[in-house]
């Protein structure tokens, strides 16, 4: 029988996870090509024959997923594998439209055949749209661990935006590791928090290698997931977080309506500051497709530092960068803060914006006025720390997960808001975790 070949669409992520676990050692299956969207300059780069094995010893072409039908015809593809997340399930059906008419098949996996198996015990955090608040509950179950004296160990969604080689499974126990892995911005708004609390992240590209690694070192691992993805390892506790603020994208984005539908926990996070029919419009829907899953009601609680200094000034809201983007929303935390604490206006960067920041700004065009920390490259860090110079605001409100400043250079007061989830009733998160943790004879 000739081998099936496949092309995977993806993102530098869930693409090269399923290649890893469904088809690197498949003798029926040649994967061609990955296709890359969604993440810049992915494209143009291979997939390395060190991480892809034996039967790829010249590795793999990544391509521009604007290349596809060319690609099916010129390589006689016979399947196209769908594998990155946070999109509308029409715009699913476009790409599948796309590859059916070219001649292919179109596929999709699903998490039984993707997911890795760990020896403890695991939490998963998930969400149905990202900006949904998945890292803080991650860190708020992480706490609660702690405090029964259990040890958690991270282990993040994927952002392999550097050498694969290097990131196959990448080790994180302090700040330092940042600079020593080289990280984006976008991964130290997902790492920092956790490595201030003292916790050890794990991340990179090869998850069988690195839960087996992460297990040696923890009691507990904890999926931190991205975007709305599945988690890529086997969870014990499926706790999948959606957003009041965006009701009905629960059922309108994949994959996070297939997070939903097989959560054991939802957790309604915003739930005081959203909107009410918002929050009970959403508790209908999970009732509805999912009646085994407990509803957990929750706040996100922003805090800033030196909140003083935003009464009454002239403030410019830098916020987390993905959360806007992929995440659709025009604005987050970071204008809430500076509304909060009294700023007399929010100036809009937009027309000071220079480089690639002007692009994003063209790409989504949603985008309220607000700056989006946007810094996969030091080209990109570059243009944010010049786009903030010239905004003529007092104050400078940054509301991304990570200290931004620590990789650029700003000469205006800076404000941090930070947001951590906070319970607001019953059924709780903490009696959820003291269920677990009973059942799995762990803790004091």
């Amino acid at each position: 029988m000739a081998e099936r070949r496949i092309v995977i669409m993806g993102a530098a992520g869930r693409d090269f996870h399923n290649f890893n676990t469904v088809y690197r050692e498949d003798p029926d299956v040649k994967v061609v090509a990955f296709t890359a969207a969604q993440i810049p300059r992915i494209a143009g780069r291979r997939y390395p024959a060190e991480l892809a094995g034996e039967r790829y010893p010249e590795g793999i072409a990544i391509v521009p997923e604007d290349d596809l039908e060319e690609l099916i015809k010129r390589e006689s593809i016979d399947e196209v594998v769908f594998a990155y997340s946070d999109v509308s399930h029409e715009y699913v059906m476009h790409q599948a439209s796309r590859v059916l008419a070219a001649g292919a098949n179109f596929a999709l996996l699903g998490p039984e055949a993707t997911m890795v198996a760990a020896e403890v015990p695991v939490i998963s955090v998930g969400a149905t749209r990202t900006g949904a608040g998945k890292s803080q509950t991650s860190r708020f179950l992480a706490d609660l661990l702690l405090a029964h004296g259990v040890k958690p160990v991270i282990i993040r969604h994927p952002m392999p935006y550097g050498d694969l080689v290097r990131q196959r499974v990448q080790r994180f126990a302090g700040l330092d590791d940042m600079e020593l892995h080289e990280t984006t911005v976008e991964e130290r708004e997902e790492y920092e928090p956790h490595l201030r609390r003292g916790l050890i992240v794990y991340a990179g590209v090869d998850y069988a290698a690195i839960v087996e690694e992460a297990q040696r070192e923890a009691s507990v691992i904890i999926w931190d997931g991205g975007n709305n993805d599945f988690s890529f390892v086997k969870p014990d506790l499926d706790i999948v977080v959606v957003d009041p603020f965006r009701p009905g994208h629960e059922m309108s984005y994949h994959p996070g309506e297939v997070s939903l539908r097989r959560a054991q926990v939802v957790v309604i996070n915003k739930a005081g500051s959203a909107p009410e029919e918002n929050v009970e419009q959403l508790a209908r829907t999970v009732a509805e497709v999912n009646p085994n899953a407990v509803i957990v009601r929750a706040d996100s609680l922003i805090m800033a530092d030196e909140s003083d200094l935003i009464q009454g000034k002239r403030v410019l809201v830098v916020e987390d960068g993905p959360t806007l983007t992929h995440g659709g929303m025009e604005t987050g935390a970071g204008e809430q803060a500076a509304r909060q604490y009294g700023a007399a206006e929010i100036v809009d960067p937009r027309p000071y914006a220079v480089g690639e920041l002007a692009s994003v700004y063209e790409k989504y065009s949603h985008l309220g006025p607000v700056l989006p920390a946007v810094g996969y490259f030091p080209e990109q860090l570059r243009d944010l720390e010049a786009t903030i110079e010239a905004v003529p605001a007092d104050v400078v409100v940054v509301a991304t997960p990570s200290d931004v400043c620590r990789v650029i250079n700003v000469n205006k007061p800076i404000v941090r808001v930070t947001y951590e989830l906070s319970e607001t009733g019953e059924p709780s998160l903490t009696a959820v975790l003291d269920k677990f943790l009973k059942e799995y004879g762990l803790g004091d």
